[in-house]
């Protein structure tokens, strides 16, 4: 299957990454290469760094960039070491970086992968095919508290404990192989007037993929660090799909903008801790009306923008 991922937030996101035709930027998350392109497209003496963990990812992006040569370098790995991989190259300081979080379409389109509810496949859902962990294996393996823990802090769903309760009991008599096998388990697990409101399975698979791929776990250890790699005046833009994921790098953002942690009653500060630059956007830019149209996966996008302080 050819990998498709519709870029979103494109034009926003470029314009805010506000590229130099001498700079040196990064796409953590480079997918079908979209966002990846606009970027090239507009560098000249600059470099552009592309990491992605799903090796489809990388054949595609690295086809599609092919054109912009020797400015493009291409690496098939977690955005979590983006700076150990840039420091072992000689980079020290970028002009800015992009994380297009979590699924992309091809992986949610490509039936065998099992990341959707959508098609009967073996459950997988591993985003990085190197790596052991398995949905299957948190299904049939994670501990009933463990699972109840997953879906609800990750999924968000108000009958966790339920689904949790029913997948143990399922699993009991044979393991559970398949993402159709996991559906009816849910859906037996869902009240019948619970399931008219979306798909009963929608938010565990959320909860299973998220835990699969440790994605928030790996976003939470890596804002401060690649914020910590921008140049002055170098711009991060991060898209997030997830409530979760939002409040993560809003958090982080408005930390680094303002680090101090004294008291409110003292009149000045004394923990001497510098802010490291400001956040651009104060409140997330939203997919347009014409986006949305064409593309309804982007509805719950959010762009958050932090610039790095100049002198710092």
């Amino acid at each position: 299957m050819d990998f498709t991922h519709y870029s979103v937030l494109l034009e926003e996101t470029i314009e805010e990454l506000n590229v130099k035709p001498d700079g040196i930027y990064v796409d953590g998350t480079l997918g079908g290469g979209g966002h990846a392109c606009q970027v090239c497209s507009r560098l000249e003496e600059g470099h552009f760094y592309g990491f992605d963990q799903d090796a489809d990812a990388i054949c595609a992006a690295g086809s599609r960039l092919a054109p912009f040569g020797d400015r493009v370098t291409i690496l098939h790995d977690n955005y979590q070491n983006i700076r150990t991989s840039l420091e072992g190259r000689g980079i020290k300081g970028v002009d800015g970086i992009l994380l297009d979080l979590g699924v992309s379409s091809h992986q949610l389109d490509a039936g065998d992968r099992g990341f959707s509810y959508r098609f009967d496949a073996p459950l997988d859902m591993r985003m990085d095919r190197r790596q052991t962990l398995t949905a299957r294996n948190i299904v049939n393996d994670y501990p009933e508290g463990e699972l109840y823990r997953v879906i609800r802090d990750y999924g968000e769903d108000k009958f966790a404990k339920n689904i949790a309760k029913h997948i143990v009991k399922a699993r009991a008599d044979k393991p559970i192989e398949t993402t159709f096998e996991l559906n009816e388990i849910i859906r037996r697990a869902v009240p019948a007037k619970m399931r008219q409101d979306g798909h009963p399975s929608r938010q565990t698979f959320q909860a299973i993929r998220i835990e699969c791929n440790r994605e928030l776990e790996v976003l939470k250890d890596s804002l401060d660090d690649l914020i910590g790699l921008l140049n002055p005046g170098g711009r991060f833009c991060v898209i997030t799909f997830h409530s979760l994921e939002d409040r993560l790098v809003k958090t982080t953002f408005r930390k680094n903008e303002n680090p101090c942690i004294c008291p409110d009653s003292f009149p000045v500060c004394v923990c001497g801790r510098v802010s490291r630059g400001k956040v651009v956007t104060r409140k997330p830019i939203l997919p347009g009306e014409k986006e949305l149209a064409e593309n309804s996966r982007s509805r719950s996008a959010r762009l958050r923008v932090f610039e790095k302080r100049h002198g710092g």
